[in-house]
């Protein structure tokens, strides 16, 4: 057996937090906390001596998400975000009346979930999961995790593999 060598988080974190690096952080905390309905903790607000953010956090639901702006000289990094949420829909509607693209409209998914995929106007991709009860409208069938491979590929499946194709750094940063 393998020794845990993690270690308990402080609160409003998890062992294990996403880092998102974007050009206009101040922009990108106030997308999350509109759309996830976060809230940034305003005491991990720390600009650096070129006013950008170097450090900020957003708390969604019992994660934080920490954020800062990107350097000038730095790449662009999408994130790839993971969120659980009530009402996929709802969610994808005020993403989209924020700017984001919608990759994969709410569809079945396996585990009792459904599964839905929007890019952000910052180009980083998120995943929404909700309870199969939570969302009223019609479902692709998609095969179950083990017989995938010998089914035709699903809308699920091929909404992603076409989206890390299309991924670019925003128009504004090429």
């Amino acid at each position: 057996m393998s020794e845990d060598h993690t270690a308990a988080p402080p609160a409003d974190h998890n062992t294990v937090n996403p880092f998102v690096i974007v050009s206009g952080a101040a922009e990108f905390i106030d997308f999350v906390t509109a759309v996830f309905d976060g809230r940034e903790s305003m005491a991990f607000r720390i600009p650096d001596r070129d006013g950008l953010l170097i450090h900020a956090e957003v708390v969604v639901g019992d994660s934080s998400i920490l954020i800062c702006d990107r350097k000038p000289d730095w790449p662009f990094t999408p994130a790839f975000l993971q969120v659980y949420v009530s009402d996929s829909e709802a969610v994808l509607d005020r993403a989209v009346a924020r700017g984001a693209s919608v990759i994969t409209p709410v569809s079945a998914f396996y585990g009792g979930y459904s599964l839905a995929r929007f890019r952000d106007p910052w180009n980083n991709l998120w995943w929404l999961y909700a309870p199969e009860a939570a969302d009223s409208h019609e479902r692709s069938s998609e095969p179950s995790n083990t017989d995938w491979q010998d089914s035709e590929p699903s809308r699920v499946y091929t909404t992603i593999v076409q989206a890390m194709r299309d991924l670019r750094a925003p128009e504004m940063e090429q």
